[in-house]
């Protein structure tokens, strides 16, 4: 099988998932494991905006930090040699399903609505969570974007109760094993397309 240039991917990892799954700590992990620099895309919105995404929703609504996200996402899936950890929300936008996939190998991390209950109840940066029922609000965010994730995951890992080093190793081999095929494709079709 030969890959259109529309199939290509940059040499990026990128995390997706619902938030409390990890992504930063596992994100920060992995990157220093396969060498590459780390980017959390709501740190990075942070940074340009010079505001906490708290301060931006409360500014702008969640229509404006998404439109923020969008452009972040943009670029970032143009770079190479990246881990990337996404918000939550990230994968909802159609626009960024496509930057997302375009921009590398896409790891699903996964964890019950209750794991993720138990690692952001206390969290008061969640603007979503702000709510008299954060467990309904985390229920409803799961059934709309779980179906996304999956979509789009080049691997789904399930983080409930595994060690971060278990995880990073893990996504590390699919990682490298998804480049070598990867390589194996195009060196294929430059072989045929010189003969």
């Amino acid at each position: 099988m030969f890959l259109s240039d529309d199939m290509t991917k940059n040499d990026n990892i990128v995390l997706v998932g619902p938030m409390g799954t990890g992504k930063t700590t596992l994100g920060k992990m992995l990157a220093k494991d396969v060498g590459f620099e780390f980017v959390d895309s709501d740190r990075e919105i942070e940074v340009r905006c010079g505001a906490d995404i708290p301060w931006i929703f409360d500014v702008e609504g969640e229509s404006g930090f998404r439109e923020r996200e969008r452009q972040v996402i943009g670029e970032l899936s143009e770079r190479q040699g990246l881990v990337i950890a996404t918000g939550g929300g990230a994968v909802v936008a159609p626009e960024n399903q496509s930057a997302l996939m375009r921009a590398g190998f896409v790891v699903y991390l996964h964890t019950s609505v209750q794991q993720q209950y138990e690692r952001t109840r206390k969290d008061r940066k969640r603007p979503l969570l702000q709510a008299d029922d954060p467990m309904a609000v985390l229920e409803r965010l799961m059934s709309i974007r779980e179906p996304i994730y999956r979509k789009i995951a080049d691997l789904i890992v399930r983080t409930d109760r595994k060690r971060p080093r278990t995880l990073v190793k893990d996504i590390r081999q699919a990682f490298l094993a998804s480049r070598e095929a990867t390589e194996s494709c195009i060196t294929q079709s430059d072989e045929r397309a010189a003969t």
